[in-house]
């Protein structure tokens, strides 16, 4: 017994061993603060600021000890217990020794064909987006692997990602930072304001990577920070009021993008919150926005009617409007008829564009990636010994059902969820039944299921 609480005691030192101290006043780590003072006996610890700030209370304080009565605990507190208070969260890893070898190894970095080739296992479709985002995540960590070795310095492969609602962008940048094995930060364009404005302060993204990272800030400088929703962030027209919403938050994140040193707070999202502050820098962090923007096929469709609508020869003035992938003739003038700023643009060098989900696309995405959704249901009913299949004209139905919600692939899930509903629970009420087989009668509610009994 005594052995077992000595390992656990060892564990919880080893553990302590790996964060930094922090000053139990202003809530600095010892990076940020300088050396600590410990207080004899405990594992209190006081910066060097804070304890003069204390002393110099206490020479001008009509009652000596009053300020510092308020620093020092009841005498039956556990001092350990009160430091042992400040959340996980809001505790910072102590950096690692500077190594002279590289951080990466160029070749344990997937090729793209590698990269590809996993993303396909989960994705369906989208070919030419996979093919950029290999292509750009591949150069990206070998410009961090490289360094400045020489007097040429790679810039940074930041992404624009452009496509319909339920195309898979944020799904696509999750399994990439799966299969790469990098913190990931998933931030919402839509919250972010320009700083001392309510909502999110820019800064907010980098902080929700390092919590991420688990608030190891060498392994959050080569994460990945997906800003969805980017196209909200467009200038707002025919308005006279402040856009602290829009263009400001597209400047202020400028400085993120091209790579600067910003000081974030650890375990909350405000600067003001006593809490340890950190600083990250952004240089080999990888920016990838996404978004659907609304209204920019009919900007894509006036510029190219413009072009060839003049002449002899001249195209129909609808040629263009039965093209459900039109986003893929985007231009740069299109995005800034939109409402993008030139310079934000730039610091995005890599655009491409998501195709929207047909349906066939759909049929795919139901049935042949790894964690398909057929294939969660037909292993929730494995676990009750039971059977399930799907017709292919049922898979046609829900494809069809699908295209009417103009959602994308999210409105797969809420069709199979709404006929799933009285399977799952009427099956475990008869342990005889041993197959169900979904039909196009059953989805489209003119029928039901073909249920087969055991033996």
């Amino acid at each position: 017994m005594s052995d077992t609480n000595n390992k656990d005691t060892n564990n919880k030192n080893t553990n302590q061993e790996d964060y930094e101290k922090v000053c139990y006043i202003c809530r600095r780590p010892e990076s940020k603060a300088g050396k600590m003072i410990t207080m004899p006996g405990t594992n209190m610890c006081i910066c060097n600021d804070c304890m003069q700030k204390a002393f110099d209370q206490m020479s001008t304080s009509g009652f000596p000890y009053n300020n510092m009565m308020t620093m020092v605990p009841p005498a039956n507190m556990n001092l350990d217990d009160m430091m042992n208070q400040i959340p996980q969260r809001q505790r910072v890893k102590k950096k690692s020794p500077k190594k002279a070898e590289a951080v990466f190894d160029i070749k344990s970095i997937p090729a793209p064909h590698k990269i590809n080739a996993q993303l396909n296992e989960f994705i369906v479709g989208q070919d030419y987006a996979k093919k950029v985002i290999s292509v750009g995540v591949y150069n990206h960590y070998k410009r961090i692997a490289a360094g400045n070795t020489d007097d040429i310095e790679i810039e940074k492969s930041n992404m624009l990602m452009i496509g319909p609602t339920g195309s898979g962008k944020t799904y696509l940048v999750r399994t990439l930072a799966k299969l790469l094995d990098v913190p990931l930060a998933i931030a919402d364009a839509t919250s972010l304001t320009e700083a001392g404005y309510i909502g999110d302060d820019i800064e907010s993204v980098v902080t929700k990577l390092l919590a991420a990272a688990g608030n190891d800030v060498e392994k959050a400088e080569r994460g990945i920070i997906f800003i969805d929703e980017i196209d909200k962030l467009a200038k707002k027209r025919n308005t006279t009021n402040r856009d602290v919403s829009g263009e400001s938050v597209q400047q202020g994140l400028l400085k993120l993008l091209e790579g600067a040193e910003v000081e974030v707070p650890v375990g909350a999202n405000s600067k003001n919150a006593m809490v340890p502050l950190e600083t990250v820098n952004t240089k080999n962090i990888l920016f990838i926005c996404g978004g659907a923007f609304p209204d920019l096929e009919e900007i894509i469709k006036e510029r190219l009617n413009k072009k060839s609508s003049m002449g002899f020869q001249a195209d129909l003035k609808d040629k263009y409007d039965n093209d459900k992938n039109i986003l893929r003739q985007v231009q740069i003038e299109d995005l800034r008829a939109f409402g993008m700023i030139p310079e934000f643009i730039g610091r995005l060098p890599i655009i491409f564009t998501l195709d929207a989900l047909d349906k066939d696309m759909l049929v795919k995405v139901l049935k042949e990636p790894r964690n398909a959704i057929l294939k969660q249901y037909q292993k929730l009913l494995a676990l009750d010994e039971v059977d399930l299949r799907f017709d292919d004209d049922a898979l046609e139905a829900i494809a069809e059902k699908a295209l009417k919600k103009n959602t994308g692939a999210r409105a797969l899930r809420a069709i199979i969820e709404d006929f799933m509903l009285d399977i799952m629970y009427e099956i475990p009420k008869d342990d005889s039944i041993g197959r169900v087989t979904i039909t196009r009668e059953y989805i489209e509610n003119t029928g039901g299921p073909r249920i087969e009994m055991r033996g």
